[in-house]
């Protein structure tokens, strides 16, 4: 991952737990849907699949996918479902709360879900005579604030708000089966 500000590299800022988090609940519903498959059949685990699905798209909104993006002329956040990209000249301030908050010249604070948070200082189990290191989250906050002070004054992209629209996608399609499912449930 590059350090120096300047070098013109996106960066992406993730919560570390999502990641295995999201492998662990995928390893849990690919063991509960193969053990449907043995015990109960395709038929029954075709009607069981979009429950499991769906849990597991809540778990991939909620700890995988809020990220923060960076790069030489914007930046993006990701919030579950919510996608906001914004040109370093529309930033006003950038502080470290509970989470990265980005504040927007149109007024808006940007919390990002997905970024560098503040967590409880460790305690020191070197020597006595070592120098403490900085939290993470600091380091990471203060390579936005450089990448964020040495924009270019050209990177003025207007401030765009979005949705996730695959992620919805998804969740319609699987809402779509399970109605389908329990439909099918009631009839016979």
């Amino acid at each position: 991952m590059p350090t120096d500000p300047g070098s013109g590299a996106a960066r992406t800022f993730r919560a570390a737990s999502g990641p295995v988090f999201l492998v662990l609940c995928s390893l849990l519903a690919l063991f509960l849907l193969g053990d449907a498959v043995v015990r109960a059949g395709w038929g029954q685990s075709l009607l069981l699949a979009p429950w499991i699905l769906l849990g597991l798209w809540v778990v991939y909104e909620v700890a995988f996918v809020s990220f923060v993006r960076i790069d030489d002329a914007e930046a993006t956040v990701q919030n579950m479902l919510r996608r906001t990209t914004f040109g370093w000249r529309r930033v006003r301030d950038i502080d470290l709360r509970w989470q990265l908050v980005f504040s927007l010249d149109d007024g808006t604070d940007v919390t990002c879900y997905g970024g560098p948070a503040r967590a409880r200082q460790r305690r020191a189990a070197g020597r006595q005579d070592e120098e403490p290191k900085a939290p993470a989250s600091l380091r990471d906050l203060t390579d936005i604030r450089d990448r964020w002070e040495a924009s270019d004054p050209a990177a003025d992209a207007p401030i765009r708000r979005s949705w996730d629209r695959p992620a919805l996608l998804a969740l319609a399609v699987i809402l779509v089966w399970a109605a389908v499912a329990v439909f099918i449930a009631n009839a016979g």
